[in-house]
């Protein structure tokens, strides 16, 4: 997803997967509650008091959380922004992560911000080991008219905390290449280094239209077992790769793992050529929508959709109709081998295209995100080049000293070709 994974140039909003029709669609174990945090009084100009960041508490933040969210759609006044509707659980992105937190920020009894971050164990290419504790930090936001006052900067600060008292190794977010309000405070201020330029490939799902499947090739759904212990004897050296993999195939927001290969062969013996992917259904976490759009382009959509559904001899493309709340699938693991590879990976990603087509009509796009270097599956995996994000960024910042000389060795090497993103994390 990585949650993604900005709805505006602004680090009081910094997502992980965000859309628009017109230039891209770059959408990304309890933790302990702990207790307030009252940070220094501060004199912001609304009158003084005391900035208080504390866990979040479902029953008395809720509903104050969704109010924060509705104020910073607003976004700027000339440019689309992406709505995320939490489906009344506002932390359905992480509740799914083996540890997570929530942190909210009070200022005179009002909630102006906040944050959430997740911990997991992952494979990560930094001698003399090669697995590390990784926090993750997403959903940062502050109410618009307490911007600029460094509440954002605290909200991160104290989550760092919570992950050094977890015994965290390094901690990254994932923003646009172009968010340059969020490099300055994570990097130009917090620290953090650029790590990762991952591509996000996004492919709308045409509901009047099934893609092409070659004949030629065989799909095979496996079993999880299989299916993770073929990810750990391929990918278990990958970038990122997540050590709990059996718990994310297992999770019920993951539809099921596919492999393809070509006719003729059989499963039971690695086929000479062969491509894998597993599917996340998103949607069923929250739905997204996109808003302050042109009225031309709101016009062009619901022409387009028209004349594909009444006249499709004319193959026009067609926009989804983002208006409203819509789902997506999530592709992860992508992954293979062989000559045949580019084909069969294509014919992977029409068959998920199909069986989001199949479904209901909320499901609007699939996404997939891969590593920036990885143009052989680029090339071949289908999308929407106006829809998509051909550099996303990751920064990466280490926690402990011992660890920082391990960093610079880690961010200035070449990056493998293949990186994990966790489908947890969109």
């Amino acid at each position: 997803m990585k949650s993604s994974k900005a709805e505006y140039t602004n680090y009081g909003a910094v997502v992980d997967l965000a859309t628009s029709t017109l230039v891209m669609f770059h959408v990304i174990l309890s933790g302990p509650t702990g207790g307030s945090s009252i940070i220094n009084s501060l004199n912001m100009g609304y009158g003084s008091g005391e900035l208080i960041i504390r866990s979040y508490n479902a029953q008395n933040d809720r509903v104050r959380v969704e109010g924060l969210e509705s104020i910073c759609e607003v976004g700027p006044a000339d440019k689309p922004f992406l709505f995320t509707d939490t489906l009344g659980d506002p932390i359905c992105r992480i509740k799914n992560s083996p540890m997570y937190n929530m942190l909210v920020a009070e200022l005179g009894g009002q909630l102006v911000g906040v944050i959430q971050g997740t911990i997991k164990l992952v494979t990560l290419h930094k001698p003399p080991k090669n697995v590390a504790k990784v926090g993750y930090i997403l959903g940062l936001r502050v109410a618009p008219a307490y911007r600029r006052h460094g509440i954002g900067s605290r909200l991160v600060t104290k989550l760092e905390e919570w992950f050094v008292a977890c015994d965290v190794d390094y901690t990254y977010m994932a923003t646009e290449k172009d968010n340059e309000a969020s490099y300055k405070l994570f990097v130009n201020k917090l620290g953090y280094v650029k790590f990762r330029t991952p591509a996000i490939l996004v492919n709308p799902v045409n509901h009047h239209r099934s893609s092409q499947i070659s004949s030629n090739f065989k799909l095979t759904k496996l079993k999880i077992e299989e299916a993770e212990s073929l990810y750990r004897k391929y990918l278990s050296s990958t970038e990122f790769f997540p050590i709990d993999m059996g718990n994310i195939l297992r999770n019920k927001l993951s539809l099921g793992t596919w492999v393809s290969y070509p006719k003729g062969e059989t499963w039971g013996k690695i086929p000479t050529s062969w491509a894998m992917l597993s599917v996340w259904n998103s949607g069923e976490l929250f739905k997204l929508r996109l808003g302050n759009v042109p009225i031309s382009c709101f016009m062009y959509t619901k022409s387009s959709q028209l004349i594909q559904k009444f006249l499709p001899c004319f193959k026009l493309p067609s926009i989804p109709d983002f208006f409203n709340p819509f789902g997506f699938y999530f592709i992860y693991g992508v992954y293979g081998e062989g000559p045949l590879y580019g084909k069969l990976v294509k014919s992977l990603c029409n068959f998920v295209h199909n069986m989001a087509s199949s479904k209901p009509k909320d499901c609007k796009v699939i996404v997939t995100e891969i590593g920036g270097n990885d143009t052989r599956s680029k090339l071949h995996i289908p999308h929407r080049k106006s829809m998509s994000c051909s550099e996303d960024l990751w920064c990466i910042k280490s926690l402990k000293n011992e660890d920082r000389k391990s960093l610079h060795k880690l961010t200035t090497m070449p990056p493998t070709r293949a990186l994990f993103v966790d489908p947890r994390e969109v």
